[in-house]
């Protein structure tokens, strides 16, 4: 049975309503007509509407990305954001209501959600379109994720596709979760051993100490969060599970190896027992006031500001505050061990990852165009440039960011000011503007971290030789000499401290609409409480909140969501295993 989509004429009125907050609408744009590079082959210039669950951002992208499609495609990208609108069920339900979602769509295939599309006519078959194009190369993960449609065709493309093992981690020098602190500030304490994740607290309190106010003189918090990537949980307090080789999958925690499953809701669950983390934390002023309101944007600005110690990813931390001024300072976020963590590492995908696909939408204006496109995020310049994204992404456009030498590829100055020293002004024949301001907001990844380019050399720069004589520094210095390692994979692979989930093209069936309905109802009332309880007055607050939770879920129809979210995620680990062994 599939999903049921509200009333088209209070949909479209919505939606009417929900596009007119972008900071322009594609309808007051699409009568420009704009005269392309010289080498691009469209003299139609076009607006092109972007259904994007993973954007940060919402509206017309611009800077030197932007200018880089305008050359090559004369179009501009108009950038749909669930996670800026806050209502990602919401906005996605009546744009599909309205019979148009985007003309290009980066969404999930889990939980039935691509048959969905496909089986209502919102997507396109791009299998003409791509038919002898570079991106064919590809075919296998294409048709792994097709086949899995009742409809015969090409109607998306995964993500993160790669050529290594799956049990091979995706990651390359950090992995993509872990504790990673002010380290100058816990060198500073003497390295204060942290035996277990409630160990964290009474160093960040120290750390607050030595530390209170931030470069330009702003109170200083260990901990600050941001509600845009909440969805079936908190996404902030999932984080910390990881450090322990759980990931969520629906409501629940599924263990990377397959050997525990724990409801989210449960008492004495990992995510319950980071809550309280948060709230012990905010009792001890450790939690940033204003995390309830910013978003992710403010929240990169305050870590370049040096005012939060904390950081759930290396790619927030390092990305905004590991500058070379700062590391010949010896000062930055790097990776702080705790005895007992086992970090959560996603194995290599040669199918790609479903969780995040890119298709064409059936009303899109110019098809082919968009095809064009797409086959060029998947090319080596497309990569390059596409995802630059400062410290943890690839190098940027070549020839302004970064070229080929002798001994291979190297960042230009522009490149090392951009990338590694907090920034740079790109030039006027790109735009002009600030490198970071003219990213793509797309937040797209078509190839694993650990895939290399045609001529051998790894796409994200941190793994160029190269750079890596230009990172030698007294922070990291400091860091390899405490944890006997030059990287962090080295340190949890030498600790055995991380646990790799082999990569798997599966993908959650189709649910009915009565289960997707309480999945909505008691996503809600998670998220809504999770927050409500980190800053409650007191513990018995606290304990009366966390009860109403599971109280108020229960009723809504809870458990019938989970039985099915684990026989899902126990076909997702036989699905891994099965992907172990024929991907060795």
């Amino acid at each position: 049975m599939k999903k049921k989509f509200f009333c088209i004429g209070i949909a479209a009125l919505m939606l009417i309503t929900s596009i007119s907050g972008c900071s322009q609408s594609s309808d007051e744009v699409s009568t420009t007509v704009s005269q392309a590079d010289s080498d691009c082959p469209y003299d139609e210039f076009i607006v092109v509407d972007v259904f994007d669950s993973m954007a940060n951002f919402q509206g017309l992208q611009s800077g030197w990305f932007a200018e880089i499609v305008k050359q090559k495609f004369n179009m501009e990208l108009n950038i749909i954001a669930p996670n800026v609108t806050g209502g990602g069920d919401t906005l996605y339900e009546m744009r599909s209501a309205a019979g148009n979602l985007g003309d290009l769509i980066i969404c999930t295939s889990e939980n039935g959600r691509l048959q969905d599309l496909v089986s209502s006519g919102l997507l396109l078959d791009m299998s003409s379109y791509l038919k002898g194009k570079d991106i064919m190369q590809y075919d296998s993960a294409i048709k792994s994720l097709n086949s899995t449609l009742t409809e015969k065709g090409t109607y998306a493309i995964p993500s993160e596709i790669s050529t290594s093992s799956a049990s091979t981690p995706s990651e390359v020098l950090d992995l993509n979760y872990g504790p990673y602190l002010r380290w100058d500030l816990y060198a500073a304490l003497g390295y204060p051993d942290i035996s277990t994740l409630e160990d964290l607290l009474p160093v960040l309190q120290e750390m607050q100490a030595a530390c209170p106010l931030s470069d330009s003189g702003k109170k200083t918090y260990a901990f600050s969060l941001f509600k845009d990537w909440d969805s079936n949980l908190m996404n902030n307090a999932k984080q910390p599970c990881c450090l322990y080789g759980y990931d969520e999958f629906g409501f629940l925690l599924a263990k990377a190896d397959g050997s525990d499953y724990q409801s989210i809701i449960d008492s004495n669950s990992q995510y319950m027992r980071v809550l309280h983390l948060f709230y012990e934390a905010n009792q001890m002023g450790l939690v940033d006031p204003e995390s309830t309101t910013q978003n992710y944007d403010t929240l990169f600005e305050k870590y370049q500001d040096g005012q939060v110690l904390y950081s759930f990813w290396p790619w927030l931390g390092q990305s905004a505050y590991n500058t070379l001024e700062h590391e010949s300072l010896g000062k930055g976020f790097m990776l702080a061990p705790i005895d007992d963590m086992k970090i959560y590492s996603y194995g290599c995908t040669l199918e790609g990852n479903s969780k995040s696909v890119i298709a064409i939408g059936s009303q899109a204006k110019d098809p082919k165009r968009l095809a064009a496109f797409i086959d060029w995020l998947y090319s080596p310049e497309g990569i390059s440039i596409n995802c630059a994204q400062g410290y943890s992404g690839t190098a940027g456009p070549e020839g302004i960011t970064w070229e080929m030498s002798d001994e291979g590829p190297v960042l230009t100055d522009l490149g090392v000011a951009a990338l590694m020293n907090g920034g740079a002004d790109m030039p006027e024949e790109l735009g002009g503007g600030t490198f970071k301001d003219g990213v793509s907001t797309l937040n797209y990844l078509p190839i694993a971290h650990s895939e290399k380019s045609p001529d051998g050399y790894p796409y994200f720069f941190t793994l160029w030789d190269s750079v890596s004589k230009i990172k030698a520094s007294p922070l990291a210095t400091d860091w390899q000499t405490h944890m006997k390692a030059t990287t962090t994979m080295e340190y949890l692979a030498n600790n055995d401290m991380m646990i790799v989930a082999p990569g798997s093209s599966f993908t959650a069936p189709d649910e009915n609409t009565e289960i997707t309905t309480m999945r909505s109802q008691c996503r809600k009332t998670i998220v809504e409480y999770s927050w409500k309880m980190i800053f409650a007055k007191s513990q018995d607050e606290y304990d009366s909140l966390q009860k109403e939770m599971q109280t108020t879920v229960k009723a809504l129809g809870y458990d019938q969501v989970l039985s099915i979210d684990l026989t899902n995620a126990k076909a997702l680990d036989a699905a891994r295993k099965e992907a172990a062994l024929m991907y060795p």
